[in-house]
């Protein structure tokens, strides 16, 4: 089992957009500026991520992307599933083909892991993560310091 930036950076921006989410819809520059993502691959992402129903869209002036569904539904295992990720930790991914076809020595104890894995990202919510102080603090951290390039680029620019 391999978690890669596509999942690592699906479950960033999925929180990020959670912890913004009273703001109205978040456009994905805010998301890249924030998290340092680029914003061809959240585009990526987010299409992904809304076929999934997982986010929605709205489009035009003002425009960005809401949660499709309520914090406390959506788990991190749903947001790993929606961009093809894979908790699997054999190599025959579950299908029991390790050793030319058969079961190897080891399959049993590969494929324990990948359930346990799979519950205990199902069992974390966004709900769950936006309430955790560390997280909160290390958001607002992120606001200030986007903040504080907005005025940097304002102020050179009226200069």
């Amino acid at each position: 089992m391999r978690l890669t930036t596509k999942g690592r950076y699906a479950v960033t921006s999925m929180l990020d957009l959670a912890l913004h989410r009273e703001h109205g819809p978040i456009p994905l520059a805010g998301i890249s500026a924030r998290q340092d993502i680029s914003l061809s691959y959240l585009e990526q992402l987010f299409a992904q991520l809304r076929k999934h129903g997982l986010v929605k869209s709205v489009r035009g002036p003002g425009g960005g992307y809401y949660l499709g569904k309520s914090l406390e539904v959506i788990s991190v295992a749903d947001v790993i599933e929606a961009v093809n990720e894979d908790t699997d930790a054999t190599r025959c991914r579950g299908r029991g083909s390790c050793q030319k076809g058969a079961t190897c020595l080891t399959h049993h104890l590969w494929s324990g892991l990948s359930d346990q894995i799979r519950d205990f990202l199902r069992n974390i919510s966004l709900a769950d993560l936006v309430v955790r102080e560390e997280i909160r603090e290390i958001a607002s951290i992120q606001d200030q310091r986007v903040q504080t390039t907005i005025e940097r680029v304002t102020s050179l620019l009226h200069d």
